[in-house]
């Protein structure tokens, strides 16, 4: 099963565009710059939007749930789900060809590979959530690839 993304070329685009999401190259870039954070946030604005289509009422970035620090899902959906808890989630996308993965030789022989090492490690940094929120790490590569259980929670959707 893929995913295709669509990475518009603007700022500014509307809902049609969400029902016409097309992969749009590789989402690969060589510098950590604006490249990176643009690909995130297109990543996130995706799931953000296939959150209110299905008409669940969520926050953006919901500060407070995490007491011990600063850090915060990028969002909380409003109405419980499967397992009577709220989701939060938390979208990352990692860089195939990047340094921190070229060593490791599962990430180059394994579609998704990287990405389940994500989730692995946003799932750590998230887990005091567990406790009152079911929580979903969504992570994507940059040659497309999601992680399974991003996939099955945009399934759901």
């Amino acid at each position: 099963m893929f995913l295709f993304i669509y990475l518009p070329q603007s700022e500014h685009y509307n809902d049609d565009n969400y029902n016409n999401i097309i992969m749009h190259g590789c989402m690969s870039c060589k510098d950590r710059g604006s490249g990176r954070s643009a690909r995130y946030h297109s990543f996130n604005d995706l799931v953000w939007r296939a959150v209110s289509k299905a008409d669940i009422p969520a926050v953006k970035e919901p500060s407070g749930l995490l007491r011990t620090d600063d850090k915060r899902p990028d969002g909380v959906t409003l109405m419980t789900w499967k397992d009577g808890r709220c989701v939060t989630w938390d979208v990352t996308v990692t860089d195939t060809m990047g340094q921190s993965y070229l060593h490791l030789p599962v990430t180059s022989q394994t579609s998704g590979a990287a990405a389940e090492a994500a989730t692995g490690r946003k799932t750590a940094k998230y887990a005091p959530l567990t406790q009152a929120y079911s929580f979903m790490a969504i992570a994507a590569e940059t040659m497309g690839a999601i992680n399974s259980d991003g996939i099955e929670f945009l399934d759901d959707l």
